[in-house]
């Protein structure tokens, strides 16, 4: 997983830089708020940020807020690390958007484990993600007639929605994704074709 770490203190960076490598994830790491909101606007922006609360230049609960604010399928996991362990300040942070938070002091282990279920819900969410692509990209290929269709009871031309009348196949073909193959039935090819339609008919029996 790529993770950013924003925090001022270079220590504190430093040590959650290492553990977050011992498990095998790539580190960005970001020493204030404004900084960590610019790594968050590139394209390829990590997916997992541990975010110090105060931070110079702008804070952790405004970076959340920005990060909230991106239009994407998949947002990012926020973890929040504070001092600021009060109820009303976890509330607070978990109302702009963290997803989890961690109080320093931290035990190392319990920051791993956190991040281990920051991992497991985006790669969840990807899934997800993913499988409502398909089914958008499906939905589009798929264009269903409803409603009566004004139909000329000779021609059998169709009264489309401009009071135009245009032919059965041409109506469908544009309002569904069905593709048409004529071909000729024997009503209409003994009417068109008399004198060979007997011998045709035979040998299609014959096939079959």
């Amino acid at each position: 997983m790529h993770i950013l770490i924003a925090d001022d203190e270079i220590t504190s960076r430093v040590m959650i830089n290492s553990l977050l490598r011992r498990q095998g994830h790539t580190v960005v790491e970001a020493y204030n708020g404004l900084e960590a909101w610019e790594i968050m606007q590139q394209k390829d922006h990590p997916k997992l940020v541990i975010l110090d609360w105060v931070m110079p230049e702008m804070d952790g609960i405004a970076v959340c807020q920005n990060i909230r604010s991106m239009k994407t399928d998949e947002p990012p996991y926020v973890i929040m690390l504070t001092a600021q362990d009060s109820k009303d300040d976890i509330v607070r942070g978990l109302a702009v958007g963290a997803n989890d938070y961690i109080g320093k002091p931290y035990e190392p282990k319990e920051l791993q484990a956190r991040v281990s279920v920051g991992v497991y819900t985006l790669e969840l969410q990807s899934k997800l993600a993913k499988k409502v692509r398909e089914l958008e990209e499906a939905l589009e290929h798929i264009k269903i007639l409803q409603g009566i269709l004004p139909i000329c009871s000779f021609c059998k031309r169709i009264r489309n929605d401009h009071n135009y009348w245009e032919q059965v196949e041409e109506y469908i073909i544009k309002h569904s994704s069905v593709t048409f193959s004529h071909g000729v039935c024997p009503d209409c090819l003994k009417k068109q074709y008399p004198d060979i339609a007997d011998k045709i008919l035979k040998k299609s029996e014959a096939h079959h």
